[in-house]
């Protein structure tokens, strides 16, 4: 039996015996968020689950047309950290180039706002800058900075009706730093499930993360001074949820490590790229929850996944390792290391072992 073909036997047969389905058993979160940002956890809650999308978009944005696009598509949105952020997951019927996208949202309790960033799935690598905003009542507004043609734009999101039946969604750009706007994308949702199920994968979806899937029981061992010559560990547990998403092209693991200060969260999101034949992987901290790190990249060889990625540690820049080994239908295991001069020598900081719970 293949991995991928043992996988979905595996994750299926789990949710059955527990009756429950399989987009259940990939939606629980395990653990409350943090009192200061309780209410806040709730935030999205209306949005969770599987929806069909109706889009009408502007054919071309701030050039004065009036030629608008009917078509439709799917969505479907997790809770993650806790209630704090939300992953979406979208299948866009765009005429004649259909795509996937990812929306990914953190809430900040610095400064009591979300961020939102969208992944699109044509283009590998890279994330968009994040709007920023909040919800009052029954609709939410989210503004930010990006660049369209080479020239600066401000760009809002609006969220209206968002506790009705069919909550809707309004994309504005402003050429003149707000003070005139152009709304270019309108979406309306209509639900079909509570509970979030995976879209259909594409047909060239790798398989290299179908052995992560599922919900599992994490063993970590940290070392508690990175690049000092330290040899003392800190040793705790945690849970990863894993989803794919993109159409397979994609995954998201929700994660959660029981520190010995106390409990973190994360999102480890995933996604390939066919011209490089790698794969991205970005972190997104739950205690710092304003931007998401640059990728990591790498490729499986014989079962073994090797990312690497430049980073710095207390200002100096160093090389990050992450290689996932001892792969089986029911265990895995992740080591990170570090090098501070150019890969020559590593130091292992970080070993998780991971045994499935279903």
């Amino acid at each position: 039996m293949l991995r991928r073909d043992f996988l979905r036997w595996y994750v299926w047969s789990a949710a059955a015996a527990a009756a429950l389905p399989l987009s259940a058993v990939l939606a629980r979160t395990p653990v409350e968020p943090p009192l200061r940002s309780k209410g806040r956890a709730h935030d999205w809650d209306w949005l969770i689950g599987s929806w069909d999308v109706r889009h009408r978009r502007l054919r071309e944005r701030l050039v004065g047309s009036h030629d608008w696009q009917d078509f439709g598509g799917k969505s479907a949105v997790w809770s993650t950290l806790g209630g704090l952020g939300t992953i979406d997951d979208n299948l866009v019927d765009l005429p004649g180039d259909p795509y996937r996208g990812l929306g990914i949202r953190a809430f900040d309790a610095a400064s009591d706002s979300w961020a939102i960033w969208w992944l699109d799935g044509r283009r590998p690598g890279h994330i968009d800058p994040p709007v920023r905003g909040k919800f009052d009542g029954d609709s939410g507004r989210f503004s930010g900075r990006d660049t369209l043609r080479g020239k600066p734009i401000v760009m809002r999101f609006t969220w209206r009706a968002i506790h009705g039946r069919r909550p809707w969604w309004e994309q504005a750009f402003s050429a003149d730093d707000g003070a005139t706007w152009e709304v270019n994308w309108r979406n309306w949702f209509t639900r079909t499930d509570a509970v979030p199920k995976p879209l259909p994968p594409l047909t060239d979806a790798p398989d290299d993360w179908a052995f992560l899937v599922g919900r599992w029981q994490v063993q970590h061992r940290r070392l508690r001074q990175r690049l000092t010559g330290s040899d003392e560990w800190d040793v705790f547990d945690g849970t990863l949820v894993n989803w794919p998403v993109l159409g397979g092209h994609g995954n998201v693991g929700d994660n959660l490590m029981r520190f010995p200060g106390g409990d973190v969260r994360g999102i480890g999101l995933r996604q390939y790229d066919p011209d490089r034949r790698q794969w991205l992987s970005w972190w997104l901290d739950g205690r710092d929850p304003t931007h998401i790190g640059a990728p990591l990249r790498g490729r499986f060889v014989d079962g073994v996944g090797t990312l690497l990625g430049e980073d710095t540690h207390d200002g100096q820049a160093i090389l990050t390792r992450v290689v996932w080994s001892q792969i089986t239908e029911r265990s895995a295991r992740w080591e990170q290391a570090a090098s501070t001069d150019g890969g020559a020598t590593w130091e292992t900081n970080w070993i998780s072992t991971f045994q499935r719970i279903d």
